[in-house]
């Protein structure tokens, strides 16, 4: 039986915005259901870090091409009716107090506060919806408690170099946050900040200042008086205002932690899980990474030659070689095919015979990656059809950043859109 003085905690995980740094992967999908390492989806990283922490009220907020996002939710969080959990999707919507889409993060809650308090919640945590962690969110919230803090934001510590791309606290002995600078200049002087001695702990000796994560324990309270007013966004105008008036503390995580918002942030994270001892590990027993449950065959290895890589169920892969790669669910990869630092979605169906027979007729490759290909660092979003004998990225082509027609590219990264059709023998 719950105590008491425990408290009623929301989590309110942010969907984002357009994706617009993620394109093309966000072309047809929101940022958090882009998929990840395999098998799973972005949203299910901060998903998990909810309910392994025992906090099973969550609401996720989008509002651009969420019809995939609903998809995966409704096939993947179903509590049972006892314990009163859910993961509910809030959608931009018209109402006869708003009336247009979301401003900003800020905005979101804001435009949604009617839902949230009736479910009459003590605290608030607000997760991001495109970061790669694993935090324990009830040590936060002990934290958070403990500090007697209106606001909580958790903080990671960086070197002077990356301070410049984050919003960067100053904290006292106390770890109370006061005062907050939006990505200072690389040559601003800014000593003054640096985390003080009493609460460095473990940390690295070069990583000397505090950057926002994007991740805050709000008092139900404090959330309602910081909304209160017409600012839209959290980062550069919430927290700034809330700290010269409210008692705002820092948590500082010390643990792994990747915004995944770029292509190439997306494309190294993804392949940093082939690594022999990766920073970010799937296999916790004791704290799983949700998402849906498919209920496919075990991958079939046809004599194939496969190094630091990762493959997903239901894949087919007949005498290729992998090397440094993940390959995702129902992923066909047939005889002669060569990948090098590859990051293949895989399919969301397997084509029967009879379609196979039809591909064949209309010269159409069939789902996966045919023969004798050679494809090197290159994300091949879902249910791509790549035919024999084509090579992607390995004759030293060099292409400006934006959309090529069959491909697009993005810091030297090829990507090939979802459902895109490479014909026989091209060359990238």
């Amino acid at each position: 039986m719950a105590e008491k003085n425990e408290p009623r905690v929301l989590a309110i995980i942010l969907g984002g915005g357009k994706g617009t740094r993620l394109y093309p992967l966000t072309q047809v999908r929101s940022k958090p259901a882009v998929p990840f390492g395999g098998k799973y989806r972005i949203v299910d990283i901060p998903i998990s870090n909810c309910i392994n922490s025992g906090y099973r009220k969550i609401y996720l907020l989008t509002q651009f091409n969420s019809a995939s996002l609903h998809h995966h939710i409704t096939n993947s969080y179903n509590f049972d009716r006892f314990s009163k959990g859910f993961v509910e999707i809030l959608a931009a919507e018209q109402t006869l107090e708003h009336s247009g889409w979301f401003e900003g993060t800020a905005d979101a809650v804001r435009k949604n506060m009617s839902h949230f308090r009736s479910q009459k919640p003590t605290h608030y945590i607000i997760l991001s919806g495109d970061q790669l962690y694993r935090m324990d969110l009830k040590a936060f919230m002990d934290s958070h408690i403990k500090s007697g803090a209106d606001i909580t934001i958790a903080t990671t510590a960086v070197n002077r170099r990356d301070a410049s791309g984050f919003g960067i606290m100053q904290i006292d002995k106390d770890r109370r946050i006061t005062a907050f600078q939006e990505k200072p200049a690389k040559d601003k002087d800014i000593s003054d900040w640096k985390i003080p001695e009493s609460s460095r702990g473990d940390l690295p000796p070069e990583k000397e200042y505090l950057a926002s994560m994007g991740i805050y324990i709000f008092n139900a309270e404090a959330m309602e008086e910081a909304l209160n007013n017409e600012y839209t966004d959290f980062g550069k105008e919430i927290i700034p205002m809330s700290i010269k008036t409210k008692k705002v503390n820092s948590y500082i995580f010390d643990g792994y932690w990747e915004d995944i918002g770029t292509i190439r942030s997306f494309y190294e994270a993804t392949l940093a899980l082939t690594n022999y001892d990766p920073e970010f590990d799937f296999y916790d027993a004791e704290k799983p990474i949700y998402t849906h449950m498919r209920f496919l065959p075990t991958s079939k290895i046809n004599d194939a030659l496969i190094e630091n890589s990762l493959t997903s169920e239901g894949c087919i892969i007949s005498k290729a070689k992998l090397k440094r790669s993940v390959v995702g669910v129902r992923s066909i990869l047939e005889v002669g095919t060569d990948l090098d630092g590859v990051v293949m979605m895989g399919a969301d169906w397997y084509e029967t015979k009879e379609q196979k027979e039809k591909n064949e007729k209309e010269g159409r490759p069939n789902l996966g990656i045919g023969k004798n290909c050679k494809i090197a660092q290159t994300i091949i979003d879902k249910n791509a059809a790549i035919g024999d004998n084509c090579r992607i990225n390995v004759d030293g082509n060099k292409y400006p950043d934006g959309d090529h027609g069959l491909f697009y590219s993005a810091d030297g990264i090829i990507v090939i859109r979802k459902g895109s059709v490479i014909p026989a023998g091209t060359v990238i």
